[in-house]
């Protein structure tokens, strides 16, 4: 069995009433130009990182597709996401994937009522929800 290494553990194993929302997006700009916003954009995902009630703020290349950013987010909660929405940093978000030449978005964001490790104690990849 081949078991990935372990970042250091925070617990996100979760479990009740308060949810939190993943967002998961693509978002296609313009391919000569996907270096250039990427670098951009690093600033401002830092400031999200650090908002309160931010999980997680990734946004990187696909490694296939030349024109796609892949973007994965994770946060603790609705009032926390809406905070988010209304930060400058998101407005000038938007204005760079403007001039980066966005074509395309499809941006998506999930409620989470449960969150648990893949690999059990025994390092064994579980496709069922065994903690709860």
């Amino acid at each position: 069995m081949i078991r990935p290494p372990r970042r250091p553990a925070s617990d996100k194993t979760y479990q009740g009433p308060q949810m939190t929302i993943v967002i998961m997006a693509t978002l296609d700009v313009a391919p000569a130009l996907r270096a250039q916003f990427l670098t951009e954009a690093d600033p401002l995902i830092e400031e999200a990182l650090a908002e309160d009630g931010c999980v997680e703020y990734s946004w990187g290349a696909d490694h296939k597709n030349p024109a796609r950013v892949n973007v994965f987010e994770q946060w603790r909660d609705e009032a926390a996401l809406r905070a988010h929405f209304a930060a400058p940093a998101y407005s000038t978000m938007v204005g760079l994937l403007q001039k980066a030449g966005m074509t395309a978005a499809d941006a998506r964001k999930y409620r989470v009522d449960l969150i648990e490790p893949v690999y059990d104690p025994q390092g064994q990849a579980r496709a069922d929800f065994f903690t709860a």
